[in-house]
């Protein structure tokens, strides 16, 4: 009796993570195969979609921009693998939704909206793709998936990402520049007689690690120390990291930098615990300018990114690359608000 290998035409495949597995190759290299891009050999690329025909797997599934069918529904996903307890209630989160979900109303669409681990769900967003729910996606926040990100980018047209812009990535991104925002935010504070600058944030996500870039790149040309304290901003864990990373006996001269409004606004209160004087000592500088920054006591200096006018253009961008266009990237300048903390 000869030993035999369960054929694997019994094996169902729903989405573009499922066959590219049986295919043996990475999703991303299924996608560019479908799409018939010439970076996939034509041996390999024959061979994924012959076993895209054998299981009844059909390109369109994929949303594509050249698809037909549409279901009126946009996806929207959020990835959290650098802060995995971070909830969507996030003001953060919660502004930048609101003006997604007026834009995508303005033009007729529903939204779905996923809140992503990726160390439970490596093919998150080949799955969101690949699933034939969505007409498009938009994903908010590049986390410490930029990798990822730009590897679907490759055979998939319609998904546009909250984010960092770097020269020469191949996703289509909205963001500030976060580069810059640093360094209006060192500036000032150095301005204000600052000699060592405490950065409260996760550097393994991509914007906070150009923020802080941006900050050090001025402390270091004018001899100011800079220290990273990474703080997250999973509810459980912020305001004990915040109380753990301050601390400490403060100077004149020292002052924090916080990677968002939300940590700036844990920090002073946990200064206002401590008996320490902002702005009298230490004086505090957020980024977002948030609705809350402007109602702290004392309010809140940030960094201003323009998240309604952001949301609005990755809605544009998404409906432009719906219809077949190759859109570029769009980099926002921040603005820097000065208030009472800084």
């Amino acid at each position: 009796m000869t030993d035999r290998q369960p054929s694997d035409a019994r094996i169902v495949v729903r989405t573009l993570s499922d066959l590219a597995r049986i295919a043996g190759v990475s999703a991303g290299t299924a996608s560019r195969a479908l799409a018939g891009n010439s970076l996939v050999n034509a041996e390999t690329r024959s061979r994924i979609v012959a076993l895209a025909r054998e299981h009844g797997f059909r390109p369109n599934q994929m949303a594509s921009g050249l698809r037909r069918q549409r279901t009126g529904v946009i996806g929207i996903a959020i990835p959290l693998g650098h802060d995995q307890r971070q909830q969507i209630s996030d003001a953060f989160f919660m502004t930048l939704l609101g003006h997604l979900a007026d834009a995508l109303t303005e033009r007729g669409y529903d939204l779905m909206l996923r809140r992503v681990i990726p160390d439970h769900d490596e093919d998150w967003l080949d799955r969101f793709i690949g699933s034939g729910m969505v007409d498009g996606v938009l994903v908010i926040g590049q986390s410490d998936q930029f990798d990822r990100i730009e590897d679907a980018a490759d055979g998939y047209r319609p998904m546009v990402v909250w984010g960092n812009h770097r020269e020469g990535q191949r996703h289509c991104v909205v963001g500030s520049d976060n580069r810059l925002g640093g360094r209006l935010a060192a500036e000032r504070l150095i301005a204000g007689g600052a000699r060592h600058i405490y950065f409260l944030g996760d550097v393994n996500a991509v914007e906070f690690d150009a923020r802080f870039a941006g900050a050090s790149d001025v402390a270091q040309r004018l001899g100011i120390g800079i220290t990273a304290l990474p703080s997250h901003l999973s509810p459980d864990r912020l305001e004990s990291e915040v109380a753990d990373n301050l601390d400490r006996s403060f100077e004149p001269g020292d002052a924090i930098f916080a990677a968002t409004d939300t940590l700036a606004v844990a920090s002073i209160a946990r200064l206002r615990a401590m008996g320490v004087d902002c702005p009298g000592l230490v004086r505090v500088v957020g980024f977002d300018d948030l609705p809350l920054a402007a109602h702290t006591t004392p309010a809140l200096t940030t960094v201003r990114q323009d998240i309604r006018a952001g949301a609005f253009a990755m809605v544009d961008l998404l409906i432009r690359r719906l219809a077949g266009e190759d859109t570029e990237s769009i980099v926002m300048p921040p603005h820097l608000i000065v208030r009472r903390s800084a």
